[in-house]
């Protein structure tokens, strides 16, 4: 799934292309799509596009009248479709512009998750409430706060909960981890003050060198082909040079990456059933 870089970046060059384009109109390609009744997409068509702006994992189209957020999921993007059909392969929503070729929400696979709710005020939408800070402006007070609530809570996950930290996946959770030297299994409660000193030097360093990277390409990428350290890199040698090599615990939904060396003190959790986590 797209991450705050990642998100970022397409805002960055959605409005390159589309700043200040004027609205002629919405349609909803799939039922799923449009997840708000009101206020009515209609409201916005004849406003020209102000800004693209992100809250987390979210895209934010924001026209005078209303803001149309979207949600890519793990497949969504958002693509110019030059040529319309009337029933574009992955196509869930369509924003039509008087200058531009149409815009097209358009999701990969066949479980069409991407959403798109239609908003009048972004900074009191309902959706946003149950977030947490964004990453990129998280302070230590704040990371302060957070830790201290989860408690036992292990990092990895804590850092992946967007309502307490909102824009972190898997990759960046995995990345994060590794340039902090902490276990991704941590305690959060067993964080002393130099490590969550160092945790938040690694959320903001990763997210600027993945943002960095992302502005260098025309188009989002899969995870796969996205700055990495540890990431997908399962066998190979650590980065760091220690001599040990990259090792995964595979979960249902994801999987965790880390070096034994860097981050556990050299033990290694072979089982993530049956052995117990790594402090």
């Amino acid at each position: 799934m797209p991450e705050l870089p990642e998100i970022k970046a397409h805002a960055e060059r959605l409005f390159a292309d589309y700043g200040a384009c004027t609205l002629s109109g919405f349609k909803a390609l799939s039922f799923t799509a449009l997840k708000t009744f009101t206020p009515r997409p209609e409201v916005a068509i004849g406003e020209p596009l102000r800004a693209v702006a992100t809250r987390g994992k979210y895209l934010v189209l924001q026209f005078e009248s209303a803001a149309f957020v979207v949600h890519l999921m793990q497949g969504g993007r958002l693509v110019a479709e030059p040529k319309p059909t009337a029933k574009p392969r992955g196509g869930l929503a369509r924003w039509s512009f008087h200058e531009r070729p149409n815009l097209l929400l358009r999701e990969a696979g066949s479980e069409h998750r991407a959403g798109v709710w239609v908003v009048s005020e972004v900074e009191s939408a309902d959706l946003f409430q149950s977030l947490g800070p964004d990453a990129d402006e998280l302070t230590q007070p704040q990371l302060d706060s957070i830790l201290a609530e989860a408690k036992g809570a292990r990092v990895h996950g804590v850092l992946r909960d967007q309502r307490l930290i909102a824009g972190i996946g898997r990759r960046l959770a995995n990345e994060i981890c590794w340039t902090s030297c902490i276990s991704p299994f941590a305690p959060c409660s067993k964080l002393d003050p130099r490590q969550r000193t160092s945790l938040l030097e690694a959320i903001h360093s990763t997210i600027s060198d993945s943002l960095k990277d992302e502005r260098s390409r025309d188009e989002m990428v899969s995870s796969k082909h996205r700055l990495s350290n540890v990431h997908h890199r399962s066998g190979q040698p650590c980065p760091r040079g220690d001599g040990d090599q990259i090792r995964e615990i595979s979960y249902t939904t994801h999987t965790v990456n880390y070096c034994a060396t860097c981050q556990t003190k050299g033990k290694i959790l072979a089982d993530n059933t049956t052995s117990k986590f790594l402090k």
